[in-house]
């Protein structure tokens, strides 16, 4: 038996039709996204970003930027502003 095989590109349009169908749009894309391998070099951006800070350089930043994203009652609880 001899099977006739379709182009790819005909075979991924029909398996996202069905899937839209079946599963609806939203959901077919976070499927397919999936297997989408994405494009650069992760490693040499994140070198290129990062590789010039120490741990403690990053966890500091990583607590300056919460510290400053907390509502002053956080800070002081009674809502009273302190006293100077």
């Amino acid at each position: 038996m001899t099977t006739q095989l379709k182009p790819l590109s005909e075979v991924n349009h029909q398996a996202i039709r069905l899937l839209s169908e079946q599963i609806g749009v939203v959901d077919t894309f976070r499927f397919v996204n999936q297997f989408t391998t994405g494009h650069g070099n992760y490693t040499e951006e994140r070198d290129a970003l990062f590789g010039h800070l120490t741990l403690d350089d990053i966890v500091s930043a990583i607590e300056k930027k919460r510290h400053s994203q907390l509502p002053n009652k956080a800070l002081n609880p009674t809502g009273n502003k302190p006293a100077s």
